[in-house]
Order: structure tokens, then C-alpha cells, then sequence
């Protein structure tokens, strides 16, 4: 069998028009819940993706720290791939694909560096190795084997074994704010259900998509 032989049903739901809440922060809270609920596989999990200078798009799988009316929240290395392409062009999107549930939900907009001392407080939290390993990866750019990235561990390691790990000046994080939010319910028959909210002139305004 050829995968363009590989399909299967898409009948975990439906979605209608009366389902929906108004505000789409209250829609994606419904469904993150009941992603969480459901105990699938990394539900925080996030597509992001930018855009470089010539035009070419780029996309990688980040976590989702935090959202409200304000934003989705994401941390990264500022001297990353992703954070380069958002200081040319700010405009991002971002996709979470909870496949067990037969739904996904795209996110375009605009993405905001954050406070330092929003940074601060999240870098505080974060367990010691995954502070020391911001540390020592500088992420995105070439690197000879894994062995050298064990030994800039270590190093780091050595370097904060006595004190608290700081943070560094080079990791900071994005809020972005929505201005289309897409909620996808596979459907029977492939007739899917598509529900796009769109910001205009400071209201949401909900638009069924065909399949």
C-alpha cells in the first residue's frame, strides 16, 4: 500500500455554530482542557513559524508556556533561527495539532518580545538542567559533534555549581497576539468542520470555513 493509499474516518465529533463560544480565548481554553483531559501526547505542544528575509518559511515544535487575552506565550534562545526571523519579520504562525482528538487550531499573528521580567520570573521556575542547558546550547547555529555539547554542559555545570543559574542575557520569550484563530473537527465523509474568528475593528467575527 502507497501512503496515498493510507487514510482513515475522522469521527471523534462534530462542531457547530452554537458550540462555539464568542471570545476564542474562551473556545481554545474549552478544547486545551479537554485536550489536557483526554491525556494525549504532549497537548501544549506548538508548530511555530516565521519567516525569513528571502520569503522562505520555517517550522518547529515549541511548547506553549501561557495564554490569555493578551497572547500565546513561547520561550526561546534570542539568538535562534526562530528569533532572528521574528526581528525581520514579526508575523507568525502557530499550530497545535491534537491528531488523537481529530482537531487542530491555527493561530496567525503578530509576535511581541516579553518583559524581562516576565522571562525572569518563568527562567526561575524552570529545573536546574533546563537552565543550565540554555546555557550551554547556542541553538541553531552549527556544532561539531554531541560530545562538544556535553562538555559545554559540563562546563556550565562546573561554572554554577555553587549559586543559583541566572538568566542569561542572550533567552528571552514572545507573547503572540492573535488576529485569526482557526478551529479545525475532522468530519465524516471528509466534510470536516472549519470555524475561522477573525479581529476586525476591535471585534471577533466567526466565519464557517468549508472543508
Amino acid at each position: 500500500m502507497g501512503i496515498e493509499d493510507k487514510r482513515r474516518e475522522y469521527d471523534y465529533g462534530k462542531l457547530t455554530r452554537d458550540l462555539l463560544s464568542e471570545d476564542p480565548l474562551e473556545q481554545f481554553q474549552l478544547w486545551m482542557d479537554q485536550a489536557l483531559g483526554a491525556d494525549i501526547q504532549d497537548p501544549t505542544a506548538m508548530s511555530v513559524s516565521t519567516v525569513d528575509r528571502e520569503g522562505q518559511p520555517w517550522t518547529r515544535m515549541v511548547l506553549l508556556k501561557g495564554f490569555d487575552h493578551r497572547g500565546y506565550v513561547f520561550y526561546t534562545n534570542l539568538g535562534s533561527r526562530k528569533a532572528l526571523e521574528i526581528d525581520v519579520n514579526n508575523k507568525v504562525c502557530l499550530h497545535f495539532p491534537w491528531l488523537e482528538m481529530d482537531r487542530q487550531v491555527i493561530i496567525s499573528g503578530h509576535a511581541q518580545p516579553l518583559s524581562k521580567e516576565e522571562v525572569q520570573n518563568y527562567f526561575s521556575r524552570r529545573p536546574r538542567e533546563s537552565q543550565l542547558a540554555a546555557w550551554a546550547s547556542h541553538q541553531s547555529h552549527p556544532i561539531d559533534s554531541r560530545d562538544e555539547l556535553e562538555r559545554q554542559f559540563a562546563d556550565i555545570q562546573q561554572r554554577f555549581s555553587d549559586t543559583d543559574v541566572p538568566l542569561p542575557d542572550f533567552w528571552g520569550g514572545y507573547r503572540v497576539k492573535p488576529s485569526k484563530i482557526e478551529f479545525w473537527q475532522g468530519g465524516e465523509k471528509r466534510l470536516h468542520d472549519r470555524f475561522m474568528y477573525s479581529f476586525v475593528d476591535g471585534v471577533w467575527q466567526i466565519h464557517r470555513l468549508a472543508p
